[in-house]
């Protein structure tokens, strides 16, 4: 394990290039799933901040078949990188939520390019039954599999005001028979959720500190155009981190966790076009920057001295 130098922290750069040896780049691809919060099983509104792209804004066309998908998606990405080797991510909507036929029809269709070095699935918790996470387990002894679940918080109150229809005892149910069929796990968490305090957001990340998890990604709570969200900010306001402040905090999660966790994200950026708050956050290479130069300041004052 090595430490990105100039962020002090386990990237997922770094992971994919001591893992596949060279730098990988992610395809976000749109499995044509829906998710038990928009289809009536749960409600038919998803969750309070959730887009209608159900987060897969980024994502290809979900009409297109998957090797059309990865093939456009590589096209868009050609000016911005030479990569060779590349994750398959199923970002949009639940990518759990079909019969496995379908599942295992889509997955291998995706895995099947020699360059597609892993498979990276994000889905809710209480949408992995045990026929599913034996197709994910049978995939991952061929290719490296990853889950990406969401638990944003572990607070009830927040997740009732949010909509998710989870909790954190529903979570643990999917985490540990993920982990016990030997499945890395991504947890995805929120900052910034109205009503959480630091303190809340602090327990969150000590809590999943102590989990085996293989990575975690912080993601900015953004308020955007035609979700429920942005009805309950019309009509009862609530406050945003400063971009200085949002780094602050980041920095104190990341300290809060085991260096041998990954770091798969450190923010986000949702669709400039649907943005309503943090406005500061659609400038994605100033947060970064930001983000940087405050753990550069934090290391100087704490007298922290790194080999570069």
């Amino acid at each position: 394990m090595t430490f990105d130098q100039n962020h002090r922290y386990y990237s997922l750069n770094e992971y994919c290039r001591e893992q596949f040896g060279e730098k990988v780049y992610r395809l976000s691809l749109n499995g044509g799933m829906s998710c038990p919060n928009r289809d009536g099983k749960l409600d038919t509104r998803g969750c309070a901040f959730c887009s209608a792209g159900g987060s897969g804004d980024f994502a290809a066309d979900g009409l297109l078949p998957i090797g059309d998908q990865i093939a456009e998606a590589k096209r868009r990405i050609a000016s911005k990188t030479d990569c060779r080797k590349f994750i398959a991510y199923f970002q949009a909507f639940t990518n759990t939520y079909a019969p496995v036929s379908y599942l295992e029809d889509i997955y291998a269709q995706a895995t099947a390019p020699e360059d597609i070095v892993a498979l990276s699935v994000g889905t809710r918790c209480d949408c992995l039954p045990d026929e599913v996470i034996d197709l994910l387990a049978g995939i991952n002894r061929q290719k490296p599999v990853w889950v990406e679940l969401g638990l944003q918080t572990i607070h009830e109150k927040t997740h009732s005001r949010m909509s998710t229809y989870t909790s954190r005892e529903s979570f643990e149910d999917a985490f540990f028979r993920l982990h016990a069929a030997n499945i890395p796990v991504v947890v995805h968490l929120i900052l910034g959720l109205p009503g959480e305090t630091r303190e809340m957001m602090m327990a969150t990340l000590d809590y999943v500190a102590h989990l085996p998890v293989f990575g975690v990604k912080l993601q900015l709570l953004h308020v955007l155009r035609g979700t429920e969200l942005a009805t309950q900010y019309t009509l009862e306001p609530f406050p945003f981190f400063s971009l200085e402040e949002y780094c602050d905090l980041v920095i104190d999660c990341v300290e809060r966790l085991s260096p041998e966790i990954v770091i798969h994200r450190l923010t986000g950026d949702g669709p400039k076009k649907l943005l309503i708050a943090p406005l500061w956050s659609a400038d994605k290479k100033n947060v970064l920057n930001t983000l940087s130069r405050r753990m550069r300041e934090r290391d100087a004052y704490q007298g922290k001295h790194f080999e570069e």
